[in-house]
C-alpha cells in the first residue's frame, strides 16, 4: 500500500535570506540578492555579479575546528538541516532515527577546497596537501555530515545531477517514504561554487551573463536575457509519512503528490530543442499525482535566463499543458537568487510549499521585455494573491537531467 508523504519542516540559507521566513519574504517582496562578487577579486573577470549569501560568518554557526573541516557547501547544508529539523519538531523521543534518511545533493561539491588545495600542491608540494582535502571536497559529505550531526541513521544518499540535484533528491526521498522504506527524510541540495574557477568555467561556456547592470543580470524569460548568474546556498525539506507526522502532532505545510524524471539524451549542456524531456518529466509527475494539467495553479520554472533554456522550457511547458498553458501562473525566482545549481530545486521547492501555504504566486523580477518565444503567463515583478492548490517545480540539469516535483495543499 502506497503511503502519503507530507512536508513537516524546512530550512534555507540563500542570497535573499538566511532562514526560510526571511528568504520567502524576500521573494515575495521582489528583493534582488544579486550584487558584486566579494568572495574573491573579480576585477579581471568578465562576470562581476553573483548571488552570494549575505552577512555570513561561519563562526556564528560552527566552532573553529569545524569551520576548518567543512567546505562552504557543507556548512550551508548543515545550517539548513538544523533549521528544517527544528521546524519539524522531530526528535529521538518521537521518531526512530534509524528510519530517517538524508538525501542531500550538490551539483559540484567542494570547489573552494579543490582550488585551495590545488594551489598548495603547486606551490608547496604533495606532502603539504591537507589530510582533510578529500573529506571536505566530495559531494556526498553534505549528506554525511548532516547525518552525523543530527544522528540520522536511515538511508544517506547524495544525488548529483547538476542543476537538477535538489529536485531529484526531493523526488527520490518522496518515493522512499511512499513505498515504506523510510518514515522521514531530510532532502534537498546545497552549493557554494562562487569561486574563480567556477565563475571562469561557466563564463567560458557562455552560460553567465556579462552585463554591467545587476538588475539586468538575471532576467528569466525576458527577451534581453543573456545568461544566468551564479548563486549559492542550500535548501532542506523534511518529508514524512503522513500517519507518522500526525501521530507526533507535526505541523503539515503541504503534501508531496507527484514526481517525474527523464533524460534528454541530447547534449551535455543544451536542453533538447523540442522540449520533450522536460515535457515527459512534467507529464510523469502529473500522472504520479493522478491529476489533469488544468489542476496545476503555479509552476516555478527552471528559468535560468539563458537564451536556450527559457525558450525550450517554454516549449516543454506548452507541450505538457497544451490546453491550459496560458492560464498557468509561471515564474522563475532566479532573478532574486541567481542560479543555485544543485541547490536551486531545493530552495524553489520551498517557494512552492510557501506559495501553497500563503496562497500567493511569487514574481519574476527584472522582467521588462516580452519574448514571443516565451509566451507563457509569466508573473512579472509583483506577487499575485490567489488560491494555490497544486504547485509544480521544474529543474533541468546539464547532461539532460530533468526532474519535476508537485506539491498539493494538504487536506485530510
Amino acid at each position: 500500500m502506497e503511503k502519503r508523504v507530507v512536508v513537516t519542516g524546512m530550512g534555507a540559507i540563500t542570497p535573499v535570506g538566511n532562514n526560510v521566513k526571511d528568504f520567502f519574504d524576500g521573494i515575495i517582496e521582489g528583493k534582488c540578492g544579486i550584487d558584486n562578487i566579494t568572495l574573491f577579486d573579480a576585477s579581471d573577470f568578465k562576470v562581476k555579479f553573483a548571488g552570494e549569501v549575505k552577512n555570513y560568518d561561519a563562526q556564528d554557526y560552527f566552532d573553529r575546528k569545524a569551520v576548518k573541516r567543512l567546505d562552504r557547501f557543507v556548512q550551508f547544508a548543515i545550517i539548513s538541516s538544523r533549521e528544517a529539523i527544528k521546524d519539524s519538531g522531530m526528535t529521538p523521543e518521537n521518531t526512530d532515527f534509524e528510519r530517517v534518511g538524508v538525501f542531500v545533493g550538490s551539483g559540484i561539491g567542494g570547489l573552494k577546497t579543490i582550488e585551495e588545495q590545488n594551489e598548495v600542491l603547486v606551490k608547496k608540494g604533495a606532502d603539504r596537501i591537507s589530510p582533510m582535502y578529500i573529506p571536505m571536497a566530495i559531494c556526498n559529505m553534505a549528506a554525511g555530515n548532516i547525518a552525523i550531526e543530527l544522528g540520522l541513521k536511515g538511508e544517506s544518499e547524495s544525488i548529483v545531477t547538476a542543476c537538477a540535484s535538489g529536485t531529484h533528491s526531493i523526488g527520490e526521498a518522496y518515493r522512499a517514504i511512499k513505498h515504506g522504506y523510510q518514515d522521514a527524510v531530510l532532502c534537498g541540495g546545497c552549493e557554494a561554487s562562487i569561486t574563480p574557477s567556477g565563475i571562469a568555467g561557466f563564463t567560458n561556456i557562455k552560460a553567465l551573463n556579462t552585463v554591467e547592470d545587476k538588475y539586468r543580470a538575471s532576467i528569466p524569460f525576458d527577451k534581453e536575457r543573456g545568461g544566468f548568474v551564479m548563486g549559492e546556498g542550500a535548501g532542506v525539506l523534511v518529508l514524512e509519512e503522513l500517519e507518522h507526522a500526525k501521530k507526533r502532532g507535526a505541523k503539515i505545510y503541504a503534501e508531496v503528490v507527484g514526481y517525474g524524471a527523464s533524460s534528454d539524451a541530447y547534449h551535455i549542456t543544451s536542453p533538447a530543442p523540442d522540449g520533450n524531456g522536460g515535457k515527459r518529466a512534467m507529464v510523469n509527475a502529473m500522472e504520479d499525482a493522478k491529476i489533469t494539467p488544468d489542476k496545476v495553479t503555479y509552476i516555478n520554472a527552471h528559468g535560468t535566463a539563458t537564451p536556450l533554456n527559457d525558450k525550450y522550457e517554454t516549449i516543454a511547458i506548452k507541450s505538457a499543458f497544451p490546453n491550459c498553458y496560458d492560464k498557468l501562473y509561471v515564474s522563475s525566482t532566479k532573478g532574486h537568487t541567481g542560479h543555485l545549481l544543485g541547490a536551486a530545486g531545493a530552495v524553489e521547492a520551498i517557494i512552492c510549499v510557501k506559495a501553497i501555504e500563503q496562497d500567493i504566486i511569487p514574481p519574476t523580477i527584472g522582467y521588462k521585455v516580452k519574448d514571443e518565444d516565451c509566451d507563457l503567463n509569466i508573473v512579472p515583478n509583483k506577487a499575485i494573491k490567489t488560491k494555490v492548490e497544486y504547485a509544480m517545480s521544474n529543474s533541468l540539469g546539464f547532461g539532460g537531467h530533468n526532474s519535476t516535483i508537485i506539491f498539493k495543499k494538504y487536506t485530510e
